[in-house]
């Protein structure tokens, strides 16, 4: 029978832990050069805690924990001028990562190519992608099903060089340099393919006006 170990006042079943154990290991190999092991253990951990409460996603909470923890480190090194990249760090915000700012994502992904590093986080994360999301933008050839909600925290806005946000402006810290944006989009929440269709292609428009101005040819 599992135990339940206390790390930093969240409890955590020993066998979870031991996976998140080696998703920090296998993040060490990766930043070794620029974070320590310690600094890592304490991003998953954090991670998987945020996941767990702060978002309604429940299942492979482990896996999914070790890709936000990567993102989240990734922005850390941006923000405190640790890794130097030419690409510009883009992230969209709505209230629960499930529609609007999935699909900005998507798109800004498919357009901006390897120039843009492309973030997404909601103040109020759903368990899943909105199905009728994920099949509009299916049809127009991006596919999504490997995203999911992630919560917003505080080193990814630091980290990105412009942030554009979805009926959740509020939520978001508010820092200098940084290109903010509010883009009042109607939720796709709830709502027929045909609306969310509406809704894409508005995305869509708005997004490349916005890699054009970030990204002049």
């Amino acid at each position: 029978m599992n135990q339940k170990t206390n790390l930093e006042g969240f409890v955590i079943l020993d066998d979870t832990r031991g996976l998140l154990m080696k998703a920090a290991e296998r993040l060490h190999r990766h930043f070794k050069d620029q974070l320590n092991l310690e600094t890592i253990e304490k991003y998953v951990f954090e991670s998987y805690e945020l996941l767990d409460a702060k978002s309604e996603v429940k299942i492979y909470l482990p896996s999914l924990t070790e890709r936000f923890a990567k993102d989240r480190l990734s922005a850390l090194l941006k923000s405190d001028n640790l890794q130097v990249s030419d690409t510009l760090d883009v992230l969209f915000v709505c209230v629960h990562n499930s529609g609007r700012s999935q699909m900005a994502a998507g798109f800004m992904s498919q357009l901006g190519g390897d120039r843009v590093v492309v973030r997404s986080a909601g103040s109020a994360p759903r368990e899943s992608i909105s199905h009728e999301v994920i099949e509009a933008m299916a049809e127009v050839g991006i596919d999504i099903r490997q995203e999911f909600p992630k919560p917003l925290t505080d080193e990814v806005v630091r980290g990105s060089d412009a942030v554009i946000t979805m009926g959740c402006g509020d939520a978001c810290p508010i820092y200098p340099g940084k290109r903010y944006e509010d883009w009042v989009l109607e939720d796709p929440a709830d709502q027929s393919i045909e609306a969310v269709r509406v809704i894409r292609d508005e995305i869509k428009k708005r997004v490349e006006t916005l890699l054009s101005e970030l990204l002049p040819a």
